[in-house]
């Protein structure tokens, strides 16, 4: 018995990529693409509401090892001013969570509806840079999970009070996750300097030349944005950040030398500088003589022929 194979149309990614899909069509795939996105996050929402006890225990380490805060083996307790705090700090360290474990979802759902849109390199890199990425923000976020026990106690330190120190939970909470995440995002800003050079933009050596711009930035970007007023947070970013600048560099200085950059004809020259001229030393042979043929005189030219007057002195 035959059956006959049925023949399989194009997909969605390939009726996007070749523009066969109408306006709708798209319209429609946002919205699939969004509903499944909310639905990973609410379910993320319903696994980071179990895990928020272990979470606020892990973010409240930092807290508890500062000196003078273990009080009979445990650790001192945070101060809520109000009654509904506990409750909305279980919210929105489960939205966190939420946001973190359905990430894998939300975040393919997003680069499916834009994929369709780039060519076969751009998708190639898109894929490297994602895969340098989170590594940088998880180490930028590890950092300032370790570091932040130093800001807290500099700042308790340098108190005139002389008291007993007890936080506010909330804002301890906010603090902290800050700190995590300014220098998860602040950690990726070598990759910015690798899309410029493997895009051709700029060139390593270009890129070395703004060294002190460089650093000067970094410094008064941790000094702005750190919300931690201590001089170790701050100092610890800035190099952190120069460190990553000049790793940059190096690896953009490879990608230059992987592609013969610096190697063309006038790359020696200034951009204000002028080409030099090659001299030719071979001498310049006379030109043959042009034969000179008589021009016949012009033909005379007829006289007018009279207006006639059958006009007024109008037309």
């Amino acid at each position: 018995m035959a059956f006959g194979l049925r023949k399989r149309g194009p997909s969605k990614f390939e009726r996007a990529a070749d523009g066969s899909m109408t306006l709708v069509e798209h319209f429609r795939e946002l919205r699939t693409r969004l509903f499944r996105a909310s639905l990973a996050i609410v379910v993320g929402l319903i696994g980071g509401y179990l895990l928020a006890q272990p979470a606020f225990d892990l973010l409240s380490q930092p807290y508890c090892r500062l000196p003078g805060m273990i009080v009979d083996g445990e650790c001192q307790k945070f101060l809520m001013l109000a009654p509904a705090d506990g409750f909305i700090l279980t919210l929105k360290l489960a939205l966190w969570i939420g946001l973190i474990l359905g990430a894998p979802v939300w975040l393919y759902q997003l680069w499916a509806f834009i994929a369709p849109g780039l060519h076969r390199s751009e998708r190639k890199w898109a894929y490297v840079f994602v895969a340098i990425a989170a590594p940088l923000f998880a180490a930028g976020a590890v950092l300032a999970y370790f570091v932040v026990d130093k800001g807290l106690a500099f700042l308790l330190e340098a108190g005139v009070t002389g008291t007993d120190s007890q936080l506010e939970v909330t804002r301890y909470i906010s603090f902290v996750t800050t700190m995590i995440l300014l220098f998860g995002v602040a950690f990726e800003f070598p990759l910015i300097l690798l899309m410029l050079n493997f895009t051709g933009v700029v060139t390593g050596r270009r890129l070395l030349s703004w060294w002190r711009v460089v650093v000067f930035v970094c410094f008064a970007f941790a000094a702005v944005a750190t919300p931690d007023p201590g001089p170790f947070g701050m100092t610890l970013l800035a190099l952190c950040l120069c460190l990553l600048y000049f790793m940059a560099v190096g690896v953009a200085f490879l990608n230059d030398k992987r592609k013969g950059r610096g190697k063309e004809i006038y790359a020696g020259i200034d951009d204000d500088e002028v080409s030099p001229l090659e001299f030719d030393k071979d001498p310049v042979e006379a030109g043959r003589p042009v034969a000179a043929t008589p021009v016949d005189a012009p033909e005379p030219v007829t006289a007018p022929k009279p207006i006639e007057r059958r006009y007024d002195d109008v037309t």
